[in-house]
């Protein structure tokens, strides 16, 4: 009578040992992914971070190359008496921005009756300390027709030219882009077009002091893997990039952050760079067509979250290995 209470014992344990058992790897598996999933968000959040710090950053600086061309231009302002002053006055400051190639005033035809249809005086840099003057207006730069003209006659407001390349076989020859902003005399009538133009250099500058910054910080490599590997570039609307760490580059495909771009919204993505996966994540510059991209080619490791994962499957390795002894034991005794 005792042994066959002790079989039905049995019997009705073992479906319970290995419910437990079941349950209790489930709820490793679960609080595993729930884990990862935490440590995914706040990954996520910090890029975040991250990429409108950047944002900010690169903002403040073309903030502050907007107000560098923005003296150039008051002093062509205050001096539209004569051609002559008004090459003078865009001598006057050419020295104190390294980072502007060039300065020009664009002026409306017989602004200067002596100066006929076409004058556009040109100041640009020959070397880090010299730099010449040219009359580039002409019936071959026709000016007039240009869209940055055109644009800033109708809109009455600086703004940041599209990205373009400018060749002329000299050492001016590059990448721009050109701060423009339209000058008016003191009876209201538009003299000129003035404007800036620069390379994307001190964009590169600006974006290696970045990525060392945040590279070398604590507190972000406190709670992202040391081994995570990100940089940013600059990308204009249109998806394709103007400024970009040596080596690297990107170019957008994905219709949706292209309109994303377009529309100066901030976002994620997952894309292809050179066929390996990584993560794009945007936002819009201020002040410019322009947005801040941070990449991520390697989220790298969470050594913490590696050894929970370990902690956990050793757990329940332990555990099962504890029902198994208790079931083999129990088929003794019912064997017995």
């Amino acid at each position: 009578m005792k042994s066959e209470t002790n079989r039905r014992t049995v019997k009705s344990s073992l479906p319970i040992l290995l419910t437990v058992a079941i349950v209790m790897m489930i709820m490793i598996m679960a609080a595993f992914l729930v884990c990862r999933h935490l440590m995914k968000a706040e990954n996520h959040a910090r890029y975040v971070g991250m990429v409108n710090y950047a944002s900010e950053k690169i903002a403040k600086t073309v903030r502050g190359m907007e107000m560098n061309a923005m003296n150039e231009f008051d002093e062509v302002e205050k001096h539209l008496d004569t051609p002559e002053s008004v090459i003078a006055a865009l001598k006057s400051k050419t020295s104190l921005n390294p980072d502007v190639r060039g300065y020009f005033a664009a002026f409306e035809p017989h602004y200067f009756e002596e100066k006929g249809q076409w004058f556009e005086p040109y100041v640009h840099h020959v070397d880090s300390s010299e730099f010449e003057v040219r009359q580039v207006g002409s019936a071959h730069h026709n000016y007039h027709r240009s869209g940055w003209y055109i644009r800033a006659k109708k809109s009455n407001d600086s703004f940041w030219s599209a990205p373009y390349y400018y060749y002329d076989g000299t050492n001016i020859s590059g990448h721009y882009t050109t701060f423009v902003k339209p000058v008016y005399d003191a009876e209201g009538r538009l003299a000129c077009v003035c404007g800036a133009d620069m390379t994307f250099e001190w964009l590169g500058k600006e974006l290696r002091r970045i990525d060392n910054a945040m590279n070398n910080d604590e507190l972000i490599n406190k709670y992202i893997a040391s081994d995570a590997n990100f940089y940013t570039v600059v990308i204009n609307n249109d998806g394709s990039c103007i400024a970009h760490p040596e080596g690297k580059t990107l170019v957008v495909d994905e219709e949706f952050v292209k309109r994303d771009l377009a529309q100066k919204r901030s976002g994620m993505a997952k894309i292809d760079i050179d066929d390996e996966s990584a993560i794009i994540y945007y936002a819009p510059i201020e002040h410019v067509d322009w947005s801040l991209a941070l990449i991520v080619t390697d989220e790298g490791t969470q050594g913490w979250l590696s050894l929970l994962g370990i902690g956990l499957l050793l757990v329940a390795f332990a555990g099962f290995v504890v029902i198994w002894f208790v079931c083999r034991r129990m088929k003794r005794n019912e064997a017995i």
